[in-house]
């Protein structure tokens, strides 16, 4: 990126306003793919714990706390600066899910999971991937009906909901 503001500035102090523009769009590019890698990141493991929870029909305490935060950090780096729109908005939650990040949960859970009992084709196969496509979305959805302060409590009455949440 500093290669880019050096780029940036030259194009400004000898008048070449379109190739300032075009880097000023450039710059623009590579904030937004920081921060859809950055949600993807938070989604992941938010998908991890819903995977780990389906199968092993339970909930713990840091599983808890890490959906709870992943929800929290989505909803804070998915509304863009202005606050009146969003990276990803809700209806587009299912797409990015499935074709973004579905797969690599389930590769990272399935080391975790009954202390990796199952290969990630084994675990993909016992998935029901509907439920956890749902109750993500769900959860995200969450993130644009609640502020910052009211989430967690929010959060602790549908985590509740989980297998083993009532616990």
């Amino acid at each position: 990126m500093t290669q880019e503001l050096i780029d940036l500035r030259n194009s400004i102090l000898e008048a070449r306003y379109a190739d300032a523009l075009a880097i000023v769009d450039e710059l623009e590019g590579m904030s937004k793919q920081a921060i859809l890698r950055n949600i993807q990141s938070y989604l992941k493991i938010l998908l991890i714990h819903l995977i780990k929870n389906q199968i092993e029909q339970r909930l713990t305490g840091s599983w808890a706390s890490s959906i709870r935060n992943s929800i929290r950090e989505i909803k804070k780096v998915n509304i863009k600066d202005h606050k009146t729109s969003y990276y990803i908005n809700l209806d587009e939650w299912e797409n990015f899910i499935l074709e973004e990040v579905i797969e690599d949960a389930i590769a990272d859970a399935s080391v975790e999971v009954l202390n990796g009992k199952y290969t990630r084709a084994q675990l993909s196969a016992m998935l029901d991937r509907n439920q956890i496509l749902t109750t993500a979305t769900r959860f995200l959805a969450l993130s644009y009906a609640y502020s910052a302060k009211e989430l967690p409590a929010i959060m602790d009455d549908y985590l509740s909901q989980l297998p083993g949440g009532e616990e």
